[in-house]
């Protein structure tokens, strides 16, 4: 009896069987959905075509985003990541890296709605959710961060 070792059936061995249900293109809507809006407001943060809102923000919004903009690196930093991530969505390569530079930057975004700003908050809340299934469905990725000890 004869047994051929993984290392010598390469990926294919690996990989699941392809599923014939829909839900197999559901990872990759989720990143187009995703990485769309963050490509074009990472473009928006370089090249100003989205009009600020008509409604004047809370006080305690204003002042966070005029600190944030007065800082003179913030804003262009929140630009090119959400610029970079969303392409790196978009061409599909790096993900789980460009779901990890996200993260800090949805918590920030949720958190500002529903301290500061309340009427973003669907909109935040369905740009967190898209990123944590995406996250989910990458999450083998993510094991060997979740190692207590690393020798």
């Amino acid at each position: 009896m004869s047994t051929t070792p993984s290392s010598t059936l390469g990926h294919a061995a690996l990989e699941k069987p392809a599923s014939k249900s829909f839900t197999r293109f559901l990872p990759a809507i989720g990143r187009v959905l995703l990485g769309l809006p963050m490509t074009i407001f990472g473009l928006n943060g370089f090249l100003n075509f989205i009009p600020p809102p008509s409604t004047p923000l809370a006080p305690g919004a204003e002042a966070f985003s005029i600190a944030l903009m007065e800082s003179g690196y913030m804003m262009p930093l929140i630009g090119a990541t959400q610029l970079l991530v969303g392409l790196l969505l978009l061409v599909n390569r790096f993900v789980p890296l460009a779901l990890v530079l996200l993260a800090p930057f949805m918590v920030n975004s949720v958190a500002f709605h529903l301290a500061l700003e309340h009427t973003g908050i669907p909109p935040a809340l369905v740009f967190f959710a898209l990123m944590l299934a995406l996250a989910w469905h990458y999450r083998r990725a993510y094991a060997p961060l979740f190692v207590a000890r690393f020798r």
